[in-house]
């Protein structure tokens, strides 16, 4: 039997894996159930597992070469605090609790991977470490990495991939270089005085000062960035203010920078410092400012984006495989492997208009296209039998 065939016969345990995380979600950090499923499933299958930081789990399947290459497949399996409005079979039963994001997939779809994997082990030139990680969404792949899970055996390359809903179903899309911005988390007090409304000239008005502050950080984007980059700051949450008629002395912004190199960011960061601080004196206050660092830009290796369009084309054709020009400002944080292994992450399509499945990760509605677990399968054992 070929492989491909060996990975069609799984199709219902695919989906019934799937459907099984979906229902039971689980945040970071807290990925208890499925993490017990998870390992299970490995220890069925005759594989010794590890855990790390509680929730993690780790497997290696050793090749038929003493000292071949190790490759690492990674699958993330943290749901989101998101109260699910589909009307389906398996929602969540998790109240304000949902994979929106596809994690579930990831996940089972790895476990398809793993169980083809083991049953033709005897093709394997290299070692595979299966990695399921827990936290993906709250950035915990640092954490895994100086757990170690990049180690014994070392890890040489690494795969990993996520289910797209802006695709289509049995379609591809991969990037070379930079493929997923770096994200860093903003945090600005804007400090002033209070006073009556009637009287503004005797306080300092933080509301005024924030607001002058979210346009003026605006223009650090479009003054001071080469237009042929890209890089965005955001901000989502506002808070201040205690009463309609009374000038507010405090008032606290959090947001998000997006840049796609180091460079830029390492610029925005002193432009928003020298704003902050030029605009609050301007008008008599002061913005305590902190600039927490997040996940790094993700940036693939070409040799081995080469591998998976070549790989993909074979099993789906040429015309199934989208090969992005631009780099999108979303972050991954696969972005930390890849710091430290040569690797490659991309997006397999989910999206089917007839099937209801387009609506965008993070969304209260999203689902999949359930044919992607198989194609994602494929790929992932494809990839690995093609490396020697």
């Amino acid at each position: 039997m070929k492989i491909s065939e060996e990975v069609l016969c799984l199709n219902d345990e695919l989906i019934a894996l799937r459907r099984d995380f979906h229902q039971h979600p689980e945040i970071g950090g807290k990925e208890f159930r499925t993490s017990q499923i998870v390992e299970k499933y490995l220890q069925d299958l005759g594989l010794e597992t590890q855990r790390m930081a509680d929730t993690g789990i780790v497997a290696t399947l050793y090749g038929n070469r003493p000292n071949g290459k190790t490759i690492l497949l990674r699958a993330d399996m943290d749901a989101l605090f998101v109260e699910e409005e589909n009307e389906v079979p398996y929602k969540s039963v998790n109240p304000g609790v949902m994979h929106a994001c596809g994690h579930d997939a990831h996940t089972a779809i790895l476990l398809g991977a793993c169980k083809v994997l083991y049953e033709n082990r005897d093709l394997l030139k290299v070692n595979v470490k299966f990695f399921f990680q827990p936290g993906e969404e709250i950035g915990a792949g640092k954490y895994m990495i100086e757990e170690g899970c990049l180690e014994n055996p070392k890890v040489d390359m690494i795969f990993g991939l996520h289910v797209g809903s802006h695709i289509k179903t049995r379609y591809i899309e991969i990037k070379k270089g930079t493929a997923a911005a770096s994200t860093d988390r903003l945090i600005l007090k804007v400090l002033g005085k209070n006073g009556h409304g009637a009287y503004p000239h005797e306080g300092v008005d933080a509301i005024v000062i924030a607001s002058y502050l979210v346009t003026a950080l605006q223009s650090i984007i479009s003054r001071n960035i080469d237009p042929t980059d890209s890089a965005v700051i955001s901000f989502g949450k506002i808070e201040g203010g205690h009463k309609g008629n009374i000038i507010c002395d405090e008032v606290k912004l959090t947001g998000t920078l997006r840049t796609l190199n180091e460079d830029t960011r390492h610029l925005i960061k002193e432009k928003i410092k020298a704003m902050c601080e030029n605009v609050s004196i301007g008008f008599g206050g002061k913005v305590d400012l902190e600039i927490i660092p997040g996940i790094p830009t993700l940036v693939n290796t070409s040799e081995l984006v080469d591998l998976v369009v070549k790989n993909t084309s074979e099993l789906r054709g040429c015309d199934k495989v989208l090969k992005k020009e631009k780099s999108p400002l979303g972050a991954e944080d696969f972005a930390w492997f890849l710091q430290k292994v040569p690797g490659v992450f991309f997006n397999i399509g989910c999206g089917n208009e007839d099937k209801n499945t387009t609506y965008p990760i993070h969304n209260s509605k999203f689902n999949i296209d359930e044919d992607c677990l198989l194609i994602g399968t494929m790929i992932h054992v494809k990839n690995i039998l093609s490396i020697s």
